[in-house]
């Protein structure tokens, strides 16, 4: 498909959106836009055999994801977000680096609602923000399964309460590979799903 070369094309060398000038952010925000006109999944939380599993961040306009790579010390890794959409679960685990053995992660567990066809609204519930060699850190699947388990981490391990805890998301577009939504913030997020 046309558009989403053009997309996956003008996300080259970006490092997630870190590295976007205003003029990549313009192009990369056209080329959303003509992807999601011709979005294969009109119901996406229908589909959930596509909208389940874990997806890897390839791209977003969030400033306060981005903002972790410009802590001293600390770079960005990887960004997953893990749907689980049986038990209305969704994960977001950022991996950090930095000082040899000092690697970290944060990461919110919460719930999602059906408001939709498109949109859910998010219930942020958990989060774990630690050394991923103290919580024995090794995979996003793995760390779902812990957390899903019950454990409690030798990290920062905290629930959310708070009301303003909440957002919304919205799926624009969902393919085989590729998912792309909005978040109540007007954050864009590119996401591709992980064999």
């Amino acid at each position: 498909m046309l558009g989403k070369t053009a997309l996956l094309e003008a996300l080259v060398g970006k490092n997630r959106g870190i590295l976007a000038t205003e003029a990549d952010q313009q192009a990369i925000l056209a080329a959303v836009a003509q992807l999601e006109d011709r979005n294969p999944t009109p119901q996406p939380l229908a589909a959930t055999d596509l909208l389940d599993g874990n997806w890897r961040l390839l791209y977003t306009s969030s400033r306060d994801l981005l903002r972790i790579d410009q802590l001293p010390l600390l770079k960005l890794g990887q960004i997953y977000q893990c749907i689980r959409a049986k038990t209305a679960t969704l994960y977001n685990i950022a991996e950090v680096y930095g000082l040899p053995y000092l690697e970290g992660l944060v990461s919110v567990a919460a719930r999602f609602e059906a408001v939709s066809e498109r949109r859910v609204n998010v219930r942020f519930e958990r989060s774990i923000i630690g050394l991923q060699r103290l919580v024995d850190y090794q995979s996003p699947e793995w760390f779902i399964q812990q957390i899903e388990s019950g454990k409690k981490f030798p990290a920062i391990d905290f629930n959310i309460t708070a009301r303003e805890q909440r957002g919304w998301l919205e799926v624009t577009y969902l393919d085989q590979d590729l998912r792309i939504g909005r978040g109540n913030e007007g954050s864009i997020f590119v996401l591709t799903k992980v064999k």
